[in-house]
C-alpha cells in the first residue's frame, strides 16, 4: 500500500512558477512509477508527467520544456516543477503511483492517489 500527499498548489499569474510535492509513504519511490495528472472541470484526467524507477522522465506535449519532474528519493518525494505557467494549466493535479515496470500515460494504469491540489493560473 502506498500513501501521497500532495502540497504546493495555488493561485498564481500567468507566466509565474510553482512547484508540486508528493510526499509517499509505504513504499520507496525509487522502487515504483509516480506520475503526475491533472483535471480541469468538465474535463478527464489527463497525463501530466512521470518518472521511471530508473529516473527516466516523460512529459505531456502541452508542458514539455516547461514542467520538470523529479524525486528526492531520501525524502521519498517527488517534485513537479512549473515554469511558465499558462491559464490552461489551471486543474486540480493528482499525484500517483503505478506498482508495474512500465511508466503509464492512461490514469486506469496507476494504482494509488494522493488527494488532489488546485492550481490556478490567472490571466
Amino acid at each position: 500500500q502506498v500513501q501521497l500527499v500532495e502540497s504546493g498548489g495555488g493561485l498564481v499569474q500567468a507566466g509565474g512558477s510553482l512547484r508540486l510535492s508528493c510526499a509517499a509513504s509505504g513504499r520507496a519511490i525509487s522502487s515504483i512509477v509516480m506520475g503526475w495528472f491533472r483535471q480541469a472541470p468538465g474535463k478527464e484526467r489527463e497525463f501530466v508527467s512521470a518518472i521511471s524507477r530508473s529516473g527516466n522522465t516523460y512529459y505531456a506535449d502541452s508542458v514539455k520544456g516547461r514542467f520538470t519532474i523529479s524525486r528526492d528519493n531520501a525524502k521519498n518525494t517527488v517534485y513537479l516543477q512549473m515554469n511558465s505557467l499558462k491559464p490552461e494549466d489551471t486543474a486540480v493535479y493528482y499525484c500517483a503511483a503505478r506498482s508495474g515496470v512500465l511508466v503509464g500515460q492512461k490514469a486506469n494504469e496507476y494504482d494509488y492517489w494522493g488527494q488532489g491540489t488546485q492550481v490556478t493560473v490567472s490571466s
